[in-house]
């Protein structure tokens, strides 16, 4: 079949087009050079290298810059034939531009001849759409390098895990694990102590130790210190303490030295075991191996040593850490007043709130919290909790529910009952929640006061505003109830709080029998 004339001339005409298109393309995205290289000098200096990542770099992000993404785009990038390595595509994914730009860059890239995705590009992208938040694309982008043939580090396997850990992706964390595991990468300690903080995090402390007994069938993969914290402070949480006890016996066994943050949790594993003495040697083993207290470690050591009722001695250490030069914070601080506090210590209390400021430590309102109940405790005035409630709310520290509850639980065993009941109602009308303790100082007063409706009144205003009430508060109104003779409510309590799983106390169990007796039931 011919070709007419017409036809030949406009298809040479089209031609004549793209060739001037793409000589447009080419010539705009040309790397521009100081004029002072274009005269006379070009001799002297080497020509640019055609793969050179700056050069790659400019053109590149000129073009999306310009184009976008979209045909354009991809015409300009094939017209220039520039080299796609994996080192472009990771500084490409560096730019400042819209993340679908970079999702359909990455896509255009893995399709290029001669080229494919490592895991380094891989996590690029990433960490992109982990940072614009889509992680659905994300999840999709983790699974496409699992099924892929590059090669996955054991730390690229490590990053994998902690972002899908921060994206609160815990079970498809694992099952990534799992696969990238199975079939090309050996997990190294530090692997697994990714999944482990990832586990732990999520409190999943029961599946810590799975992966710590797969890591030691590993053959080529031990614990390192870094494991054993993780190991060793889930199973204080869990409670399982022997264990925790356990393995840092091992840990040392094994060579490794336990970090300051494990002799603390073995500190207080040690002090709820009621082993004081065991305690304070860990603390010299400590300080012999040259391993230094932390603030943390004083904070359990002081708070140790003073539950266990030797307020002096933990009082010492607290002046003897000042001495070492260890800085205090107001955690610290907050337990060492709570202990002079309960040891009738006010005026060193006093002092040590009036030195906070000279230790660079700010009193919070668990500080002031801790002085209100120290001074009810201590029999001091009314009126001296009172000012102190004044000055935390004058230096521009908000009052808790917890503040609330303390005073009138104060008030109300110093009989000032309608001092009480005027703070619940300023803590309604500053929208706290009901507080249970505080509803339950009040009821008692106004039982003992004989003030039963008014006691009744305030038990069906929490119930009404909480749905429920804690099994303490209806011991109290049973109590009351059985006391003045109105045994068929009080058995109807008694009743009540059994259906919601609640257990009374002895006493209002007491009253109740007297009462029924007295009745003749």
């Amino acid at each position: 079949m011919m070709i007419g004339r017409r036809s030949i001339s406009t298809f040479s005409c089209l031609c004549q087009r793209i060739k001037q298109t793409e000589s447009e393309i080419v010539k705009m995205f040309e790397i521009s050079r100081p004029k002072a290289e274009t005269e006379g000098f070009q001799e002297k200096r080497p020509p640019l290298r055609r793969g050179s990542v700056r050069i790659l770099d400019e053109r590149f992000i000129r073009i999306l810059k310009i184009f976008k993404w979209g045909p354009d785009a991809e015409k300009a990038l094939e017209v220039l034939q520039l080299k796609v390595d994996n080192e472009l595509v990771r500084e490409v994914l560096k730019i400042d531009m819209e993340i679908s730009v970079k999702i359909q860059f990455f896509k255009w890239a893995g399709k290029r001849r001669n080229f494919a995705h490592d895991s380094t590009t891989y996590l690029a992208l990433i960490r992109c759409l982990e940072e614009a938040g889509l992680t659905g694309e994300m999840w999709k982008t983790v699974q496409e390098m699992a099924r892929s043939t590059c090669v996955v580090t054991p730390a690229d396997l490590s990053e994998t895990v902690r972002i899908l850990g921060r994206a609160k992706m815990v079970n498809k964390a694992l099952a990534i694990f799992y696969q990238i595991k199975g079939r090309k990468c050996k997990p190294t300690a530090t692997t697994y102590n990714s999944i482990i903080f990832m586990l732990m995090q999520e409190g999943q402390h029961e599946k810590v130790h799975e992966l710590y007994s797969e890591m030691c069938n590993e053959g080529n993969c031990f614990p390192d210190t870094v494991t054993y914290s993780a190991l060793i402070s889930s199973y204080a949480k869990l409670g399982r303490d022997d264990s925790a006890i356990r393995l840092f016996d091992e840990m040392k066994d094994n060579g490794l030295h336990p970090t300051a943050k494990i002799y603390t949790t073995l500190l207080a594993v040690y002090f709820k075991l009621g082993r004081v003495e065991m305690a304070l040697a860990l603390v010299n083993e400590m300080k012999k191996n040259a391993c230094a207290p932390t603030v943390y470690t004083y904070t359990e050591l002081i708070r140790g040593v003073g539950k266990a009722g030797r307020i002096e001695e933990a009082y010492s250490i607290f002046l003897s850490m000042l001495k070492e030069g260890c800085k205090p914070d107001v955690v610290l601080i907050n337990n060492v007043i709570n202990l002079l506090g309960r040891g009738g210590r006010i005026d060193d209390a006093y002092k040590l709130f009036s030195e906070m400021e000279s230790l660079n430590c700010k009193p919070n309102v668990v500080t002031y919290n801790t002085i209100i109940k120290s001074l009810f405790e201590s029999k001091a005035t009314v009126s001296e909790a009172s000012s102190w409630f004044d000055k935390m709310k004058a230096n521009g520290v908000a009052p808790s529910s917890f503040t609330y509850a303390i005073l009138i639980d104060g008030y109300c065993k110093r009989n000032r009952v309608e001092k009480a009941l005027a703070l619940l109602e300023e803590m309604d009308e500053k929208c706290f929640p009901p507080c249970p303790a505080a509803y339950c100082s009040l009821i008692n007063s106004l039982g003992k006061a004989k003030r039963y409706e008014a006691a009744n009144e305030l038990f069906q205003e929490l119930k009404e505003s909480c749905g429920s009430s804690g099994s303490r508060v209806y011991a109290v109104m049973i109590k009351h109830f059985g006391k003045c003779g109105r045994l068929t409510e009080a058995v109807n309590l008694f009743n009540e709080v059994q259906k919601l799983g609640g257990s009374p106390d002895v006493y209002a169990y007491n009253a109740l029998m007297s009462g029924l007796v007295r009745a003749d039931w």
